[in-house]
This record gives C-alpha cells, structure tokens and sequence, in this order.
C-alpha cells in the first residue's frame, strides 16, 4: 500500500523505466527449437547422444542420404579432394542460374539466337548465361577429379562396385549435358559441332544406320535401322540441325537429363551410407 500512495503523490519524480532487454541467441535458438512448428518438421534436437543423432540423420529427408558417421581420415581434404561436393555444389548453381536463364530464353529458330545476344547485352543479370556456362565447364573438372581420385584410391573395390557404375553412368549425364547445352545458343559453332557430333551417332552399335551390327536388324528385306529410324535421327527429330533437333535438345538439357541425374544423385549419396561413408585410405 506504501508503494501504491507513493506512486499515486503528485509531484513525485517517475521512477526509472525498466529497460528492455534483447533476448541472446542462444534464447531466441531455444524458443525456436521447442516451437511446435520445429518440432513437426525435425523430429529430434541437435543432442550429443549418438543415438539421438543417429536419429536426427535417418528422419530427415535430406540428411538420411548422407552416412551418420564418416571416417575422420577419409575426411581429410588431402584424401577427397571435396571434388564430389564441390559437383554437387556446381550443379545447384547450374540448376539455379539455369532456371533463371529459362525465363528469357525461346528454343525457337526465330528467337533463340536473339535471346542469348538480349542475355549478354541488355538483361539485368545476365551474366548468369556466363555463370551457367563457366558453371558447365566447372563440373566437367569436377566430375572427372572425383572419379580419378575415387579411381587412385580403389574406392570402387567392392563392397562399392555399384556406385562405381552409377558414378560412371554420372558422369555420361554430365558430358551429354554439356553436349545438348551446346546448341541452345543457335549460333555457327554450335551448329555445325552438334553437326559433327551428331553424325558420329551413325556409328552407334547396332542404333546407328553406320555402326556395327545394325545390318543384323532386319525382318526380311526391310531393316530396321536406317537414317530415317536410327539414334542420329531420333537425337536431331530430322536429317540436319534444324527446328527439330533445337527443342529435342532444350526438352533434354532443361528437363529429361537433370531429372535422371537427380535420381542418379540421390541414390549415389544414399549407396554412400549403405556402403560405409566415404572411403577411407588404403
């Protein structure tokens, strides 16, 4: 009663004001973590049981791909290179800068040409067409570094022979993107190198009209593989680099060869952790 009459005097100086205090990051990290809208997305907390960040691995999406321990020396940057991690990295890059190349660009004889010059030229941020094209070359390096190193340490021993192959069928995906991603600028030179890179389709192994053993593939007098029906043609939608071949190429580079090399990708990663984690030194 005191307090209240002395706050109620007229004349009486305000008392001080309580000062607001920040709250610290490790109490802004705790009311988060304990929220219900964490709590429905990660299951569990970030405990130095092993158990529990076991757990935290293989009920979380992305986390459950990658192994719940890995072996410190096979962690070594003398010892990996981080060539797959830095493949991976450069890919997201490419899928991001990519994307954001597709609003601009038209894969139309009209415009494709047209809308890279606009990309250089005239474009906020156009330097993501270089981004993307530096980006390509990056992960060709990259790619071929991990699978040498894998190579020169004898990773792809068993029990790991799998993900040897579905590291070198990676590997294709990405030079056949580079490949389809060379057309896209409609200008000379990616003319006439798909051109030539088409016409050694001929000589694909039974799927070219040139090739070895395409002559077998007959139902009498009619065979099955000619310059109408064989890989050649059905890369380029025609004969000749034209109107066909230019969206056949951009439905390949932007969406079918990606889409295989995400699957590829996860379960690369997913056969890492069933295999062991990374490989350590011989």
């Amino acid at each position: 009663m005191a307090e209240a009459e002395q706050a109620q005097m007229p004349g009486q100086p305000p008392g001080p004001k309580k000062k607001f205090a920040m709250p610290s990051w490790e109490e802004i990290k705790k009311s988060a973590t304990r929220s219900q809208i964490w709590k429905s997305i990660f299951r569990h907390g970030y405990s130095t049981d092993e158990r529990d960040r076991a757990l935290t691995v293989l009920t979380n999406v992305f986390f459950h791909l990658h192994p719940v321990k890995v072996r410190k020396s096979g962690a070594r940057f003398g010892f990996t290179w981080c060539a797959g991690g830095l493949s991976f990295f450069v890919f997201l890059t490419l899928v991001v800068s990519g994307i954001l190349l597709m609003f601009y660009y038209r894969p139309t004889v009209e415009y494709a040409y047209n809308d890279i010059v606009a990309l250089r030229e005239h474009v906020p941020f156009g330097i993501m067409r270089e981004l993307h094209r530096w980006g390509a070359h990056a992960m060709i390096i990259t790619v071929w570094l991990h699978m040498f190193r894998v190579f020169m340490t004898g990773s792809y021993k068993p029990p790991r022979e799998f993900n040897w192959i579905v590291g070198v069928i990676l590997l294709v995906l990405t030079m056949l993107l580079s490949f389809t991603g060379y057309l896209l600028p409609w200008d000379q030179l990616a003319m006439w190198a798909i051109t030539v890179g088409s016409n050694m389709a001929r000589a694909t192994p039974f799927l070219g009209h040139e090739g070895p053993g395409a002559a077998l593939l007959s139902i009498g007098d009619i065979q099955l593989v000619h310059s109408g029906s064989d890989v050649r043609f059905a890369l380029l939608g025609g004969r000749f680099v034209g109107a066909g071949a230019l969206l056949r190429f951009y439905i390949l580079h932007c969406v079918a060869i990606p889409a295989a090399a995400v699957i590829l990708m996860a379960v690369h990663f997913w056969r890492i952790r069933k295999d062991g984690g990374i490989s350590g030194p011989l």
